[in-house]
C-alpha cells in the first residue's frame, strides 16, 4: 500500500520528522520516475527498431510481388505492370481532408502587405438607397522604371578677396550619371549577366540616352571601393572560416588563356583570375591582398636544408 504523504501546502507547519518524512517520500518517488523513465525509452527504442524491420520487410514483399505480378504477366504473354506509385488522390478523397484543406492559408506572397507605396481608391456604381460598407483591398505588385534627369542647382558665391565658392555635389555623384544608374548596370551585368549592348539597350528603351561606351565606364571605372570589400570578405573568410576549399579552372581574359581560382568555405567564397597558375601565385591570392610575408622555425629549417641539398647536391 501506497504510503500516504504529508500535503505539501502546509509545508510551513510541518514537524521536523513530518517533513522528513515529505522529502523521504518524495525522493522514492523520483526514484520511481527515474525507472519508469528508462523503462518506458527502452520500450521506445525497442518499438523503433521494430518499425525500422517493419518497413524493411513491407518494402521487400512489396517488390517480390511486384516481381511476381511481373512473372505472371510475362508467362500469360501480358505487358509488365509498371511499379508506378500512387497518386494521392484516394487520400486527397478521403473525409477529414477537405477540412484541412479550407483550413490553409491561401499561397503567395503576403508579408510585404505593410509597404504600400500607392493606394489607389476604386469607385463602385451602386444604386440610389445603398449603404456604404467600406473597402476590400486587392494588393498588386508591380515595377516602376522610369527614367529621371536631375537638375542640380548648385550656388555660386563670390568672396571679397574674388573666390569662387561653388556648392558641392551630393555623395557619390561625380559624373552625368547617378548612383542608382550605376547600382542597377553593375547589378544586370553581373547578376543578371547582360553583356553591355543588350544593357545600353534596355536603358535607351526605357529613356536613358547613354552610349556603349559610357556604360563600359560605370561598369568598369572606379572599382576601388569594390576591390576592397572583396579583399576584406577574403581576409575575413580565411580568418573565421574552420576550414577552406580551393579549385583552379581555365578561363579566357583579356583575349588570352587564364586560371580562375575558387576559394571558399562554409559562409563564403571568392574568385580570382590571373595569367599563372604557379604556387607562388596562389600564395599571393591566399594573403588577400597582404604583401609581407613571414618566415617561421620550419620555414627556415626548410631554406637551410635546400642550401645543404645544393651545396652537397
Amino acid at each position: 500500500m501506497k504510503k500516504r504523504l504529508p500535503s505539501v501546502e502546509h509545508v510551513e507547519t510541518l514537524s521536523l520528522v513530518a517533513m522528513r518524512r515529505l522529502v523521504g517520500g518524495l525522493v522514492e518517488e523520483l526514484h520511481a520516475l527515474k525507472a519508469e523513465v528508462a523503462t518506458l525509452r527502452s520500450e521506445n527504442e525497442a518499438l523503433r527498431e521494430d518499425n525500422a524491420q517493419l518497413r524493411l520487410d513491407n518494402a521487400r514483399l512489396k517488390a517480390e510481388n511486384q516481381q511476381l505480378r511481373d512473372e505472371i504477366a510475362r508467362l500469360k504473354n501480358l505487358p509488365p505492370r509498371p511499379p508506378f506509385r500512387p497518386s494521392g488522390m484516394e487520400k486527397a478523397t478521403e473525409p477529414g481532408n477537405g477540412d484541412r484543406a479550407a483550413g490553409k492559408s491561401p499561397r503567395g506572397p503576403k508579408r510585404d502587405t505593410n509597404r504600400i507605396t500607392r493606394t489607389v481608391t476604386l469607385r463602385a456604381d451602386a444604386p440610389e438607397g445603398s449603404r456604404f460598407k467600406g473597402y476590400k483591398s486587392f494588393f498588386v505588385r508591380d515595377l516602376v522604371l522610369a527614367a529621371e534627369l536631375v537638375n542640380y542647382r548648385r550656388e555660386r558665391w563670390l568672396t571679397p578677396e574674388g573666390k569662387v565658392i561653388i556648392a558641392p555635389l551630393p555623395e557619390g555623384v561625380s559624373s552625368g550619371f547617378g548612383r542608382n544608374l550605376r547600382r542597377a548596370c553593375l547589378a544586370l551585368h553581373a547578376q543578371g549577366q547582360i553583356t553591355t549592348p543588350r544593357l545600353t539597350a534596355i536603358l535607351n528603351s526605357i529613356g536613358v540616352e547613354i552610349s556603349k561606351r559610357q556604360v563600359v565606364r560605370l561598369l568598369t571605372t572606379d572599382l576601388e571601393q569594390f576591390v576592397e570589400e572583396d579583399s576584406a570578405v577574403l581576409h575575413a573568410g580565411l580568418v573565421s572560416a574552420p576550414f577552406i576549399t580551393v579549385d583552379d579552372t581555365g578561363a579566357r581574359h583579356d583575349r588570352r588563356n587564364a586560371f580562375t581560382t575558387q576559394i571558399g568555405g562554409e559562409r563564403f567564397s571568392t574568385f580570382r583570375t590571373s595569367f599563372s597558375k604557379s604556387r607562388l601565385n596562389f600564395l599571393s591570392v591566399l594573403r588577400a591582398g597582404h604583401q609581407d610575408y613571414v618566415l617561421n622555425d620550419e620555414a627556415m629549417n626548410w631554406l637551410k636544408a635546400q642550401l645543404r641539398a645544393r651545396d652537397y647536391g
